[in-house]
C-alpha cells in the first residue's frame, strides 16, 4: 500500500479499541505518523520553554506509541486547542497545562468517530466533532487536578482515570441520542519479527548509550530500583538522564520478552504498550514494581475464562503497570493482588465510554487503585 494512502485511510478511520493502524495503513503508514506526532509533540514543549525530564520523556513515548493505534495527525489537535482555550480564559501560560493537553490526547477517537463514524450530514459532523473536541480540552485541566486525589498517585496514568469518567459522560450523551459506537478489533499478526528485530535493537541501544553517558557505569541504577514510583516519581531529576536511560531500555526489554514468552502479537498497540513501559521508565516504573503486576494478570490467566495471549490481556499486562507503585509502596504480593484485579476490571469499563477512552487501562486502574489502597492501608495500620 502507498504510504500516503495508508497515512489517510489511518487519519478517516474510526479509531474506537482495538484499531491497530497497521491494519488500517499498512507498517510504514503507522511509523510515519507516529513520528510526525512525536516530532510536533518535542517542538511544542520546545516553543513552551519545557525543560525536558521525565514526564516529558512518558509524555513523548506515550504519543509515539499511541500513535500506532488511536491517535493521529489530525484528531489530536482540537482536544490540545481546547486546553489552550481553557489556559487563555484562566489567564495562565499554557505551558502550565501543556501536559495535560498532550496526555488527554486519548480522547481523540471521540472526534474521529463523530466525523467519520456517524451517519449524519457532513455539515453536522464537522462542526460537532471540533466542538466535543474543544469541550474535552476546556474541561480536562480542573479535573485531572482534583481527581488525582481519588488514588493519591498509584495511578501512574492520571489522565487515563479523568478520561475515562469524561468518556462515561459524553458517550452517555450521546447513547440517549441513539449515538451507539460500535466495538471493533482490528489487530494485525505475522510481524513480530521485523517489529522484534526493530524493538530490541533500539532498546539495546538505549541500554548501551546509558551506561556510555553514565560513565561507562551502572551507578544510581540501584537507586531507581528502591523507589516506589508513586506519582511524582521523576527519574530525570532524582537520579540523571543516563542512569534512567537504561532503565527505560530495560523495560522495554522485559515488554518485548514478556509478548513473545506468551505467544502474542507484535503490532501497533502492542508497540504503544511497550513505549509506555519506556517512557514511564523515567517517571515512576521499574522491574521491581513491574513484574508484581504482569505475574498478576498471569495468575488471572489460569483462573479466568479468557487466554494469556487475548488481545485485550496482552494489553492489561503492559498497560496495567501503571499500578507498579502498590507494588512498590506496599510490597510485591499486594502488586500481584492489584494485576489480579486490574486484568478483570479493565475488560468491563471499556463499555462506560464505548472504546473512546485510548487510556483504557488508566481508567480501570484508577477504580483499582481507588478501592484497594485505603483498604491496604486499613490492615497496614491494624498489623502496626
Amino acid at each position: 500500500m502507498n504510504i500516503f494512502k495508508g497515512l489517510y485511510l489511518i487519519l478517516i478511520e474510526p479509531d474506537i479499541l482495538i484499531t491497530d493502524y497497521i491494519g488500517v495503513g499498512g507498517i510504514g503508514a503507522t511509523f510515519l505518523n507516529s513520528g510526525i506526532l512525536m516530532i510536533l509533540s518535542i517542538f511544542m514543549l520546545y516553543k513552551c520553554k519545557i525543560n525536558i525530564n521525565g514526564v516529558s520523556i512518558a509524555c513523548l513515548f506515550l504519543i509515539a506509541g499511541f500513535s500506532m493505534f488511536g491517535k493521529n495527525i489530525f484528531n489530536v489537535w482540537f482536544i490540545i486547542i481546547g486546553v489552550y482555550l481553557y489556559a487563555k480564559v484562566q489567564k495562565d501560560k499554557f505551558s502550565k497545562y501543556i501536559y495535560i493537553a498532550l496526555f488527554g490526547t486519548c480522547l481523540s477517537p471521540m472526534v474521529t468517530q463523530i466525523m467519520f463514524g456517524i451517519g449524519k450530514p457532513l455539515m453536522i459532523r464537522i462542526p460537532v466533532g471540533i466542538l466535543v473536541g474543544l469541550s474535552i480540552g476546556f474541561i480536562l485541566p480542573p479535573l485531572s487536578a482534583y481527581l488525582i486525589r481519588v488514588h493519591q498517585g498509584f495511578n501512574l496514568y492520571n489522565i487515563g482515570f479523568v478520561a475515562g469518567i469524561i468518556g462515561t459522560i459524553f458517550v452517555s450523551i450521546f447513547k440517549s441520542y441513539g449515538f451507539l459506537p460500535e466495538s471493533r478489533l482490528i489487530w494485525t499478526t505475522e510481524n513480530n519479527m521485523i517489529l522484534g528485530v526493530y524493538l530490541f535493537t533500539i532498546f539495546i541501544l538505549m541500554i548501551f548509550i546509558g551506561f556510555y553517558l553514565n560513565d561507562k557505569s551502572f551507578k544510581n541504577l540501584k537507586n531507581i530500583f528502591s523507589y516506589p514510583g508513586r506519582a511524582v516519581t521523576d527519574f530525570v531529576m532524582l537520579e540523571g538522564f543516563a542512569p534512567t536511560l537504561i532503565n527505560m531500555g530495560i523495560n522495554g526489554l522485559i515488554g518485548v520478552i514478556y509478548i513473545l514468552m506468551v505467544n502474542g502479537d507484535l503490532n501497533g498497540p502492542i508497540i504503544g504498550g511497550i513505549f509506555t513501559l519506556v517512557g514511564f521508565g523515567a517517571f515512576g516504573k521499574h522491574w521491581k514494581n513491574m513484574l508484581p503486576i504482569f505475574l498478576g494478570v498471569y495468575l488471572g490467566s489460569l483462573t479466568k475464562i479468557w487466554s494469556i495471549n487475548d488481545p485485550a490481556i496482552l494489553l492489561a499486562a503492559l498497560f496495567g503497570t501503571t499500578l507498579a507503585p502498590i507494588a512498590g509502596e506496599f510490597g510485591w504480593k499486594y502488586g500481584v493482588l492489584a494485576g489480579f484485579i486490574h486484568s478483570s476490571v479493565v475488560l468491563n469499563v471499556g463499555v462506560l465510554h464505548g472504546g473512546l477512552n485510548l487510556y483504557n487501562n488508566g481508567f480501570a486502574g484508577g477504580i483499582v487503585a481507588a478501592t484497594l489502597v485505603p483498604v491496604i492501608e486499613a490492615f497496614r495500620k491494624e498489623e502496626v
